[in-house]
């Protein structure tokens, strides 16, 4: 048999990555000898965070669209058609046998090159609203794997495929690690822990909330670990010297994060709502409202529906988030219903699923 060629491309930001690194994995245990090349934006984290996954990643000069008028929009025509240009010559030269994408701008140029080739492609999805990269792609896409019901308004219906988000394998069984992950976090056992997410580039008003609800948090005896993001670690580092809070620019073992919390602060990006079906703790979402169309409140929405979290919108924060935390933490019962009704919601699978959905392709070329 023919070693087999994958080429994937997804970025920008951890919930593009990540899905990408989980497809590879997959497709790595299942065909140990295959050959895995990843493309990303060039000064993106994929450029990073690709390579100590253990997979080599080409980078292209794009980027995304800024909402005002700016050198870098000027440049994006120029940017696009570069990109195009290097894609086409990465798959001549790499010659896959599918280009799967998950979103952000580098996957793109290359899907679009891919597809010119007749190279089978798939996308990825991970979003109830689904992103403009995605929605470019979808006409010539042979497959079109996403978490949300209801997309066929933008995507070829006959082309979707139901199978929910990838997520990290090691989050799968994270009961048995509760030890472990008080240990790596020196945690005090007999305290409550709680979990802040603000994405993997950190978010803003989520920092300046718990910078002001430290004292209140401290006061209940709750020990905080807060993934501020690497652009605000300069910033917030200094509340690190504080009994029971420590401060990180990323977390790199989430799934020991995950084990040590008791209750999640987190933002709704696709990815992490997918994690935290998985994990199962009770969460409160604060969805990012500078996204397009305001799908992270779709997301965390389709979530609180079913009576699986909490969700509160920033501009309910100041007055709002400490009865609300409060009432949280003390109401047990509660906390054990949104655990257990989130965890409904996991798709443990979806990682196989997908890439079931990629040899599915194979075949038919046979």
């Amino acid at each position: 048999m023919q070693k087999l060629k994958f080429i994937l491309s997804g970025g920008g930001t951890g919930g593009h990555i990540y899905p990408a690194i989980a497809i590879a994995n997959e497709l790595k245990s299942r065909f140990p000898d295959c050959e895995i090349l990843f493309v990303g934006a060039k000064d993106k984290m994929e450029m990073q965070k690709v390579p100590q996954a253990g997979y080599p990643i080409k980078g292209l000069w794009i980027a995304g669209i800024q909402r005002r008028l700016t050198l870098d929009n000027m440049m994006f025509p120029f940017k696009l058609m570069d990109s195009l240009l290097k894609s086409r010559k990465i798959i001549k030269q790499f010659k896959p046998n599918v280009a799967i994408g998950t979103g952000g701008f580098a996957s793109g140029p290359l899907l679009k090159a891919a597809g010119s080739a007749g190279i089978p492609t798939v996308i990825q999805e991970q979003n109830s609203y689904p992103g403009i990269t995605n929605k470019w792609l979808s006409g010539n896409a042979s497959k079109i794997c996403v978490a949300y019901e209801n997309l066929e308004r933008f995507f070829p219906k006959d082309k979707i495929v139901f199978t929910g988000n990838p997520v990290r394998q090691d989050l799968i069984d994270i009961k048995g690690k509760k030890k472990e992950s008080r240990d790596y976090f020196k945690l005090d056992p007999d305290k409550k822990v709680l979990l802040v997410l603000g994405g993997s580039l950190g978010s803003r008003r989520i920092n300046q909330l718990i910078a002001k609800e430290l004292v209140n948090f401290i006061s209940q005896d709750v020990q905080v670990i807060w993934q501020c993001g690497k652009f605000y670690i300069e910033e917030y580092k200094h509340f690190d010297e504080k009994e029971n809070v420590q401060v990180k620019a990323f977390i790199d073992r989430m799934d020991l994060a995950y084990a040590a919390a008791d209750l999640i602060l987190s933002r709704a990006g696709a990815s992490s709502v997918s994690e935290l079906c998985l994990v199962g703790k009770p969460v409160i979402f604060i969805p990012s409202p500078n996204v397009a169309e305001d799908h992270q409140t779709k997301n965390a929405k389709a979530i609180v529906d079913k009576k699986g979290a909490l969700m509160m919108k920033e501009n309910e924060l100041d007055t709002q988030f400490t009865s609300t935390f409060n009432k949280l933490l003390e109401d047990k019962a509660l906390q054990e219903s949104l655990g257990e009704n989130i965890k409904k919601m996991a798709m443990p699978n979806a990682t196989k699923d997908i890439v079931d959905e990629i040899i599915k392709l194979i075949e038919s070329q046979r």
